[in-house]
């Protein structure tokens, strides 16, 4: 069993920066990869990025340029930094585990855990 809390979120100004943090319980947290999705008001849960065991990465084309995924094993710690936040950047944002941790490809229906999101609100 792992557990994941998000923390980082906050209200920011387009053009600003935020750094997401999600912490995991557990041992097993160097075997999973690790996934960034978000949920804006009224649409559907997307995917952001992707982080495996081996640290090779996978964006959304949108956050691709502006987005970076990185893991502290020592820490159990996944992170998204995000930078020249836009407006259309607001929504619940949710990591992820998964089992396939040497794994590139990854659908949402992959992911074995969630955390429960931490909101991210860019303002124009």
């Amino acid at each position: 069993q792992v557990q994941l809390v998000e923390s980082g979120g906050g209200l920011v100004q387009a053009g600003g920066s935020l750094r997401l943090s999600c912490a995991a319980s557990g041992r097993t947290f160097s075997t999973y990869a690790m996934g960034w999705f978000r949920q804006a008001p009224g649409k559907e849960r997307e995917f952001v990025a992707r982080i495996t065991i081996g640290r090779n990465t996978a964006y959304k084309d949108s956050v691709k340029a502006r987005f970076t995924i990185s893991r502290d094993n020592a820490r159990n710690t996944v992170y998204l930094q995000m930078n020249a936040l836009k407006p259309e950047d607001t929504a619940v944002y949710y990591c992820a585990a998964d089992r396939q941790g040497w794994s590139l490809a990854g659908t949402e229906g992959s992911y074995d855990y969630w955390g429960q999101g931490t909101q991210v609100t860019v303002s124009s």
